[in-house]
């Protein structure tokens, strides 16, 4: 059996996407209950030299509105980085999967061999449509997620694995 670029960039996206939206709600629903004034998680970092849990939502959003839109040679629409809830932060998720599923497998497949060109440390780079999603796009976007999910662990949201990977299916 074979497996196509659509296959492993768009449900995935989508997938993890939504498991992202769910912990935010706990995120949002812990804060209430102990009386947390919700900036105080969306400022969060986990060190330093960091970003904040608001930024590592946007940049995980970022990731997968591009790379679906790079392998599917269209421009992916553009948002400001201004949400200041979990409300806000959701509502960008929402976006986000509006816009992917707009996306066909048949604007995906076939990706593999399309030159993608990233602007790296101020160098344009241009990689393989394959390569680019399996060692930059896909990466990037679960460090991201991860890291908020870390931000929101650590700050004592009872969140898990469950939560991170979801509902499995085929």
């Amino acid at each position: 059996m074979t497996i196509s670029m659509y296959q492993v960039s768009v449900p995935v996206f989508l997938k993890t996407l939504v498991n992202l939206a769910a912990i935010l709600d706990k995120a949002e629903t812990f804060a209430a209950a102990r009386k947390v004034d919700p900036s105080v998680l969306l400022g969060y970092r986990l060190a330093p030299d960091m970003l904040k849990l608001s930024q590592q939502v946007q940049i995980a959003s970022d990731h997968a509105k591009r790379a679906s839109a790079r392998l599917a040679g269209i421009e992916a629409p553009v948002y400001e980085d201004n949400e200041a809830s979990f409300a806000d932060l959701k509502a960008r998720i929402d976006k986000t999967l509006a816009f992917i599923n707009t996306l066909k497998p048949e604007q995906i497949d076939g990706s593999e061999a399309r030159d993608i060109t990233l602007k790296v440390g101020g160098v344009n780079r241009t990689l393989g449509g394959q390569t680019y999603l399996l060692h930059n796009a896909l990466p990037n976007f679960f460090f991201h997620v991860t890291t908020a999910y870390a931000i929101l662990r650590h700050c004592g949201v009872e969140i898990g694995k469950k939560d991170f990977i979801g509902q499995i299916y085929n």
